[in-house]
């Protein structure tokens, strides 16, 4: 079935979604996004419509509307279990009812049942959230608007129906979208992912700016802006009036200011990088690492991806340190029982297995794997410092998310969400609590630059004893409502949002000092403000604290906020409940509710229910990782289908390769990829465009085939045999040709490949290494290179030109390292981020009493490769 989307009605006809409209209002770093849905019922009887759908997980959301016909209804934030039972009360009143509830599991997500949608009429649904946006390794600002507004529809019925999820090219409707964007300093420029408009200045100061997505633009993809303004990361301070009809001395009443402090660090701390540390690297290997980092042709698997940046991870890591590699999916593995010494030996045995690591552990179960991670000792004066590697949503977020801050003091996390599917909750949650730093990889990003960002932070002295000072006028008091500041960056904001009580002169000034300790240093920064409150800022600041206070309570056990006695364990749920209905700021205990009373009419007719599950990353829907079943408190739509984009490289099922109901949801989970795919004897594939869905999967412990494949493209069928060595090389020059795969499970479970009978079309499927990447992989851990033919062939030369150049009064592996780094500064500065700490490393080497003729060395490596690289340059 396709073009099927939005909702759709039992007889698989269309009720279009005929446009999305989105209004994006960004000042300096703050975001207010309002979202409108406009949907038309061409059914002859009454709908009710669900479907739920990612937000940005810091995002408060505080407006929800929806207009049928020519009535408009405002939502109430209410107690959850209340305002579902008045929405369930309303509908079986016939009376129109929306109600609008986030995740119990998490943060970023959301559900919108939008009830009694009358035949004929039309539905215009508003959504209005604000959030921070975040600092990029770049210094631009990110803001994403998640593919929230692309519902796809899967009828909710018996197992026996079938339906194909759309691919995102073949989504009818339209997308309009525009930003305004102002700021004290001039914006320099705004990228996006999508093709934009010009940017058009509103002001000579060129302070204010719009910018709207191109004509044509189908929402089939998150869209991603960057902004960037001229002398960014300027200390500020907003102070916001409260509201009027508020109270004075609550949340709401009184004012509020919100400083962004950006750190500076004295040089000369910057420079010396910490070196000794434990480094864990944790890897997400479901299934869904197999996809592609982008929809470019040739682009490299996540999974590829990742096992390039760990190799530059462990070129980087400075000798004396240690560390481990774990991976999970349904399971979790590690290289080491525990952390070891950095050595050439141990770093070796690494990379052998990186370079095996697959796509193949099943499903996104991370919480075991934190677990044996954090019951593992903390070596004495090695500061662990965790990196996770994830494109996975897991049902579990707050569980893992508390995990991770109950063992904060133990540690730092760094977070890198990889793909348009990653869980800004989970990858932000995890490098909050944990008390390290979070990076998205989208679109064409590399992964490589900002992981290395991420190392550069964990090797930077740990700032410590950081204090907040206020200074304000008498008569006037402060109460901080952000949590207490453990971690500074530098060229990272740090936040603070405090309630200002009392009253001041008109002319009254503030100030706020930061102190804090860096490798023995005392440093602070100062900031000066005005107490007048900042004009048309609306409620703003105080929405964003509330939600900061919100999420703050809620991840906090029930006794840590009873306030002596015995613990309740309704205390802190009774306390966000007040805090989110006074601010109207959505959150895990509480819900929009809106019912149209006025008309007095009930809607005749049975209502038909509708199921409007969001795009998934096609992937991730074959990787398993569910939350139990249940979503909202509510049963998961049933979605029949799991639809897979086209692979370069196609795939092969482990033994228990299956269909799972995951409440409902059924997905099938496909742990192992290489080169061919097996499935059991009913898989079946049927294509749509592009993607393609899994009819059904069974295990069956005996023989097991694909029954048939139906192609698109240019896959085709084959089967497959026993592995031998030669079999990978001959596999990665198949062409995507796959059918009929006899798999025999052994005695533990392994499954052997026991025949082949292919259809081949021979062409080269992986691309050669990339240059950088082969000269990295040969230095060794303490730092130098040697002088070999790989070394020659890595920066383009032979290996007699290479040797009969070097210097006569210099020992081998001091050329060869100064050839790379010469090589490295020569023709890869674009990618510097990439390779400065294993230079450093480099270059320490060097200055070891291990290099009498450098200067003679530089001016022979210049004059090889062509390169007029100074020697001040390499740092030597």
């Amino acid at each position: 079935m396709e073009n099927c989307c939005g909702l759709l009605t039992s007889k698989q006809e269309p009720v279009p979604l005929k446009s999305v409209e989105v209004e994006l209002e960004v000042r300096d770093h703050v975001a207010t996004v309002v979202s409108t849905l406009n949907y038309e019922n061409k059914e002859d009887k009454p709908l009710e419509a669900v479907f739920v759908f990612p937000m940005p997980g810091d995002a408060a959301v505080c407006h929800f509307s929806a207009t049928i016909g020519q009535t408009q209804i405002v939502a109430e934030v209410k107690e959850k279990q209340k305002a579902r039972e008045e929405y369930d009360d309303a509908l079986s009143s016939g009376q129109q009812a929306f109600l609008l509830e986030e995740s119990d599991q998490s943060p970023d997500i959301f559900s919108l049942s939008v009830g009694s949608l009358p035949p004929g009429e039309s539905a215009s649904i508003r959504l209005e959230y604000v959030t921070e946006l975040a600092v990029q390794a770049d210094e631009g600002l990110r803001f994403v608007l998640p593919a929230v507004l692309n519902p796809r529809y899967h009828p909710q019925g018996s197992e026996g129906v079938q339906v194909t999820s759309v691919p995102a090219s073949l989504v009818p409707y339209s997308l309009s979208f525009s930003a305004r964007v102002s700021s004290p300093r001039p914006v320099s420029k705004v990228e996006s992912n999508c093709p934009m408009d010009p940017l058009k200045y509103l002001n000579t100061e060129q302070s204010q700016a719009t910018v709207k997505l191109a004509a044509g633009h189908k929402f089939d993809k998150d869209v991603e802006l960057l902004i960037y303004y001229k002398d960014a990361h300027q200390p500020t301070a907003v102070v916001e009036a409260g509201q009027t009809s508020a109270k004075p001395g609550t949340l709401m009443g009184d004012p509020l200011v919100m400083l962004s402090l950006y750190p500076e660090f004295p040089q000369a701390v910057m420079s010396s990088l910490a070196s000794c540390g434990e480094f864990v690297f944790l890897l997400d290997r479901s299934g869904s690492m197999g996809v592609p980092m982008n929809n470019n042709e040739g682009s490299q698997t996540r999974i590829g991806s990742a096992r390039d940046t760990l190799l530059l991870l462990l070129k980087s890591i400075p000798m004396g340190c240690y560390f481990n590699i774990y991976s999970f999916g349904s399971s979790y593995e590690h290289i080491f029982p525990k952390s070891v010494e950095y050595s050439e030996k141990t770093m070796e045995e690494a990379l052998k297995k990186v370079e095996g690591m697959e796509d193949d552990l099943g499903g996104t179960e991370i919480l075991e794997a934190l677990k044996h991670i954090y019951s593992q000792a903390c070596i004495p004066n090695q500061p662990r410092q965790l990196f996770v590697f994830t494109d996975g949503e897991v049902g579990n977020t707050k569980e893992v998310i508390n995990l991770v801050k109950k063992n904060s003091a133990s540690h730092r996390c760094f977070s890198f969400g990889i793909g348009e599917g990653a869980s800004s909750a989970l990858i932000n949650g995890l490098a909050k609590e944990g008390g390290g730093h979070a990076q998205f990889i989208t679109g064409i990003d590399r992964m490589q630059p900002k992981v290395m960002q991420s190392l550069r932070f964990a090797l930077q002295p740990a700032v410590v004893d950081i204090s907040v000072k206020w200074d304000l006028p008498k008569g006037v008091s402060v109460s901080v409502l952000s949590p207490p500041i453990t971690t500074l960056f530098q060229g990272q904001r740090s936040l603070i949002y405090a309630q200002l009580t009392g009253q001041s002169p008109k002319a009254a000034e503030g100030s706020v000092t930061v102190k804090y300790s860096l490798a023995g240093h005392p440093s602070q920064n100062k900031l000066h403000f005005n107490l007048k409150p900042a004009e048309d800022s609306g409620l703003t600041v105080h929405r964003l604290a509330a939600r900061t206070l919100i999420r703050s309570l809620e991840m906090v056990e029930d006794e840590e906020v009873v306030e002596g006695g015995e613990p309740d364990e309704g205390v802190k749920k009774k306390k966000v409940v007040e805090l989110s209905v006074q601010s109207g700021v959505s959150s895990a205990f509480t819900a929009f509710i809106a019912v149209n009373k006025g008309s007095g009419e009930t809607i005749q007719g049975p209502l038909v229910r509708r199921n409007v599950p969001t795009p998934m990353p096609m992937m991730a829907m074959c990787g398993g990782g569910a939350s139990g079943g249940r979503m909202m408190g509510r049963p998961i739509p049933r979605m029949v289908s799991c639809s897979m984009p086209m692979r370069r490289t196609v795939m092969e099922a482990s033994p228990s390769a299956q269909m799972v109901n995951v409440g409902g949801m059924k997905s099938c989970s496909m742990p192992k990829r290489r080169t061919v795919m097996e499935a059991s004897p009913s898989a079946q594939m049927v294509n749509v465009g592009e993607a393609q869905s899994c009819k059904s999967m069974e295990s069956c412990g005996k023989a097991q085939s694909c029954k048939s494949m139906e192609s698109c493209g240019r896959r085709k069928n084959c089967s497959m045999s026993k592995k031998s060595k030669g079999m990978k090389t001959l596999l990665t020059a198949m062409r995507r040709t796959v059918s009929s795969c006899v798999r025999r499970p052994t005695s533990k479970g392994v499954v052997q490949r026991e025949s082949l009978n292919c259809s081949l079309d021979i062409e080269p499927q992986q691309p050669p290494r990339d240059p950088l990447l082969q000269l990295v992989s040969l230095q060794k851990a303490s730092g130098c290179w040697e002088l070999d033919p790989a070394l020659a062939a890595a920066v383009g030369k032979t290996s007699e030109e290479v040797e009969n150049t070097k210097p006569a009064s210099e020992n081998k592996e001091v050329w060869a390292t100064i050839l790379a780094l010469i090589w490295l500064h020569g023709f890869k500065m674009d990618a510097q981020k990439e390779w400065e700490l294993l230079a450093m490393k480099a270059v320490s080497w060097l200055r070891a009493p291990n290099a009498p003729c450098v200067a003679e060395c530089v001016e022979a490596g210049n004059t090889l490769l062509g390169c007029k690289v100074q020697k001040d340059a390499l740092g030597i």
